[in-house]
């Protein structure tokens, strides 16, 4: 049987050390104890190490003006948890897992003072054997964190780029510098005497007919009699069967299935269905999976008049054309192991309510948790994944030597075995922003790069009924160029990110923009809230509240060329700011759905803030509230809902 505890609930200690110190009993030189720099003291566990330091006074407030640089000495500490494994949790034998969803990034693992393995990648599992470990009572368990890398940010070569840790909060034109460490997501201890389930592979989808379908496979280790899969709805049992292990690992193919259809948001209703997996040996069960699905079916055409050989950007869910709406949604704070539940739901329903039915997980993020896709599986908010893999600036083209393949390609893997279920999950791209330049032309990578080809493969051999991108944007072209308009160059395109006449977007003709946008300032209480003592006036590129994390987004030189003068005061410019934006996307916005279907759809960059930028591209603020802009949008995207 296999029983799961929680290692979160556990109370778990915290403290940093100089770099290996920990390592050594006693100092070589003179024999004397060593200790930590810092004894934080109770840490939350998922929890990153910097709000454990915060809630232990260690830090400031890295939210104020100025006040994130404060806490980059945490990157120059190793940091280590520790806790104590219950007695009880052990009785019994049997083989004891430990398995680690998230950690960030690297480190070591030791049981009651040993070492007993190493783990490195923030975007993939770690699970580690502890059974020849443990004693008979008072185990103690440390997870010790390594220096991060020293740099991963906005800026550089993406084919030098080869740590896979998240990259945005390294410094990105929308979030300072203040790298995550720590649990990040959830820990628990698996023991296991008999026989076990293994990953479970479930996919569900419609005919024809719209009758669902559904196929269920996986691994059973051990000694097991049968496999029971059940499929139900609330308490009806939709069908059930028990199977030879064998024939389970062969895969189950259930057809003709009573069920009612999952849509998007707007389009209908998102019924839910559980599929339970149980596995028996000598009469009792041992082991149990349980995932959700929606039954949907997702397929892509041409859009209507484009060029012969284009791309297929027009979205049929269920038969239906459905034109793809929302925006992209970045990590919902630097340090995203503190992202409750609520806040996911909070965050997703105002999305719901303002008509949003596509997101897009850009690749500077990582595979949002378990929560946030069960959240969009209820919500009805299709969710187009990148694997992290993103523009840098300088250079942008993947790298191409084999242990970065490989372990991307192990990256993907991993995504599609723990959020393939998932019914809104409908499209997965290699990454952001890949490209060459060829004749002064931004040209997007494709699967002629070993990297992209190795993904396209992976996708076709684990994922095959779900769509595959090598990157974002696809096609001849990066960006629209109104040079090019009418010779079929202008397939999936990113931008503009400046306001643009209405004359621009009758000319347009791309089938798609998977990033659109304009800045906007935050609320002037916003502002003043997290100045660090800064008076927010003058508005200026060079004032130190509105230069970070970056001054791109200040259009106070816009404000004096339309005024003929400075603002008068803060509000005045914030109601000027937010208006500009409103007015651009409503423009941009309600252009593109006006020519479905002609065109697939378009996603703004970007949804919400990480942090409380003075001025960014976000529609939502850093606490939630929608600018004017977003208001302004749910007209347009609620328009023609179906329900």
């Amino acid at each position: 049987m296999r029983t799961c505890r929680d290692l979160g609930a556990l109370e778990w200690t915290l403290t940093g050390w100089a770099p290996y110190l920990w390592r050594a009993a006693t100092t070589m030189e003179l024999g004397l104890p060593v200790s930590p720099d810092h004894v934080v003291g109770a840490a939350p566990v998922p929890g990153s190490v910097q709000r454990a330091l915060r809630d232990a006074g260690l830090l400031p407030d890295w939210n104020q003006a100025g006040r994130a640089q404060e806490c980059e000495w945490v990157e120059n500490r190793h940091w280590l948890y520790e806790t104590t494994i219950p007695d009880d949790w052990l009785a019994g034998g049997g083989v004891v897992r430990l398995r680690c969803l998230g950690l960030d990034h690297s480190g070591w693992v030791l049981v009651n003072g040993v070492e007993v393995g190493e783990f490195r990648g923030t975007h993939v599992p770690h699970v580690l054997d502890l059974t020849a470990h443990l004693k008979e009572s008072g185990n103690t368990l440390v997870i010790a964190f390594d220096l991060p890398p020293r740099w991963l940010g906005q800026f550089g070569h993406t084919s030098r780029f080869t740590e896979w840790k998240t990259r945005f909060n390294y410094t990105w034109d929308w979030q300072p510098r203040l790298v995550q460490l720590g649990i990040w997501d959830g820990i628990r201890l698996d023991v296991v005497d008999g026989a076990e389930l293994g990953p479970v592979r479930c996919r569900a989808g419609v005919d024809v007919s719209e009758a669902g379908r559904l196929r269920v496979s996986g691994e059973v280790t051990g000694e097991a009699d049968a496999v029971t899969v059940t499929l139900r709805s609330g308490e009806r049992v939709v069908r059930s069967e028990r199977i030879a292990p064998s024939r389970f690992a062969a895969g189950v193919d259930w057809t003709g299935l009573d069920v009612e259809l999952w849509w998007p948001n707007g389009q209908g209703g998102q019924p839910l269905y559980d599929v339970e997996v149980t596995v028996e040996a000598g009469g009792v069960e041992h082991d149990r999976r349980s995932l959700r699905v929606g039954f949907r079916d997702v397929a892509w055409r041409q859009c209507e008049g484009a060029a012969a050989g284009s791309d297929t950007w027009l979205c049929l869910v269920n038969g239906r054309p459905v034109f793809l709406q929302g925006v992209n949604f970045p990590p919902m704070s630097g340090l995203y192991a503190d992202v409750t539940r609520d806040e996911y739901r909070a965050r997703l329903e105002l999305y719901r309510e303002l008509g949003v039915n596509t997101l897009r997980i850009n690749a500077c993020g990582f595979l949002e948790r378990r929560d946030f896709y069960e959240l969009c599986d209820e919500l009805g908010l299709l969710v187009w994944q990148d694997l992290p893999l993103t523009s840098s600036l300088l250079e942008n083209v993947p790298p191409d030597d084999p242990a970065s393949i490989e372990a991307l390609g192990d990256i993907f893997a991993s995504f599609i075995a723990r959020r393939g279920h998932h019914a809104s999950l409908f499209l997965w791209s290699g990454g952001n922003e890949q490209f060459r330049v060829e004749s002064g032309a931004a040209v997007p990578i494709g699967t002629e790069h070993p990297m992209m080809a190795r993904l396209a493969r992976i996708a076709g051999e684990l994922d095959p009924g779900r769509r595959f991108i090598p990157a974002s944007p696809t096609g001849p072209r990066m960006s629209y160029h109104d040079a090019d308009a009418g010779k079929g160059l202008h397939e999936n395109v990113h931008g503009p990110y400046r306001p643009e006449p209405a004359e621009y977007w009758e000319r347009q003709d791309a089938l798609f923009r998977a990033e659109l946008a304009a800045p906007a300032a935050s609320d002037a209480e916003v502002i003043e809230r997290y100045a660090g003592g800064h008076d927010p006036l003058p508005v200026s590129p060079d004032s130190p509240v509105w230069r970070r994390p970056s001054p791109w987004w200040v259009e106070i030189d816009a404000f004096v060329a339309e005024h003929g003068r400075d603002p008068r005061d803060l509000p005045e410019y914030v109601a000027w700011s937010q208006a500009r934006q409103a007015e651009s996307l409503a423009l941009a916005v309600a252009a593109c759905k006006d020519r479905f279907p002609r065109t697939g759809g378009v996603l703004l960059w970007c949804g919400h803030d990480s942090y409380p930028t003075p001025a960014n591209c976000s529609i939502i603020d850093v606490e939630n509230t929608p600018k004017p802009a977003a208001l302004r949008l749910r007209e347009i995207w609620r328009r023609d809902f179906v329900v």
